[in-house]
């Protein structure tokens, strides 16, 4: 049974403490905002500063944690795989029942949300007299409700993993043997790689002239069609492999972990981008170093992406078909 392989059981068991430690987090939030004054003298209010001193370190290191969580949810679902009949990697697991894909959309969700929140915190603790401090608990309760439907999808999908149901594996998954093509809006891998590289020039100009809401925009579909890219042409570079179009095979030791610099690059490139224009309404007002860092990270994905491409010419004197 799934639920007791040991590292499902030690990451279930950690999104429960987690859940709990925010619902207590909640509870005192919803008391909190319902008092508080920060320019009030009372004792009422001396008593809630202290509290909610405790809350934000609560909120600050549970939130930091679920970030670290989501490389241990990839290497668990990877692991599954050798218990799994036909799964070769995370990616059979994932898609061994109808939880998967919406977990990992979820994930990344709280992940982007949680970042928020970091960051927002940060800027409330610099300034003298906490001007954001509603601001964050409010957005902390958006969080919460997140974190308790990634929490019931994580159960949901664990529970569901059949150990006696064959899977497919990541070829057929992603249409190396399949029909029809997998690519988005009907397009061809020509057509996606010139989207590719138009939409990464868009985003690091709207990055360097810090047009929040435009560069939310072409972020998010960098990161739509950055994923395609990846699985349908840059990954078959890693694996030097025409049919091997997998997302989860290059986070594999064998791989030498290049998936986590690819993926991460990406995720945080585009995590910037979307935090520019959400800490803007969040906050009032700009936060300038997210644009910088969007650009930086996205340069990082791009180059990385780019360089397998270029070391593979550069030793066969072709590519790949």
């Amino acid at each position: 049974m799934i639920l007791l392989a040991n590292e499902v059981v030690v990451f279930l068991f950690l999104e429960a403490v987690l859940l709990v430690l925010l619902t207590v987090a909640l509870v005192n939030t919803l008391t909190i905002l319902k008092s508080w004054d920060f320019f009030a003298t009372t004792t009422t209010q001396f008593a809630l500063e202290k509290r909610a001193y405790l809350v934000v370190l609560v909120i600050l290191g549970t939130l930091i944690f679920k970030i670290l969580l989501l490389p241990f949810f990839s290497h668990t679902i990877d692991g599954l795989a050798t218990i799994i009949p036909g799964a070769m990697c995370g990616a059979g697991v994932i898609e061994s029942n109808g939880f998967g894909p919406a977990l990992m959309v979820l994930k990344i969700v709280v992940l982007y949300l949680s970042g928020i929140w970091l960051f927002a915190n940060r800027e409330d603790l610099g300034a003298e007299d906490h001007p954001y401090f509603r601001a964050k608990l409010k957005f902390f309760l958006l969080i919460f409700v997140a974190v308790v439907l990634e929490t019931v999808l994580d159960w949901l999908f664990f529970v569901n993993i059949s150990t006696l149901t064959p899977v497919q594996c990541c070829s057929g998954i992603y249409g190396a043997v399949g029909e029809g093509n997998p690519l988005p809006l009907g397009l061809n891998i020509n057509t996606l790689l010139m989207l590719f590289f138009l939409l990464y020039s868009l985003v690091v100009v709207l990055g360097l002239k810090r047009y929040n809401l435009l560069h939310l925009l072409a972020s998010s579909a960098f990161l739509y069609f950055g994923y395609f890219a990846v699985v349908y042409f840059f990954g078959t570079y890693v694996y030097q492999l025409p049919t091997h179009k997998c997302p989860f095979c290059m986070l594999q030791k064998e791989y030498y972990y290049v998936g986590y610099l690819i993926w991460g690059s990406l995720l945080a490139g585009t995590f910037f981008g979307v935090a520019g224009f959400v800490l803007r309404l969040l906050l009032g007002h700009d936060v300038s170093f997210t644009q910088k860092w969007a650009v930086i990270f996205h340069t990082l994905f791009f180059l990385t992406c780019s360089l397998f491409v270029g070391i593979f010419f550069l030793r066969n004197g072709v590519l790949l078909q």
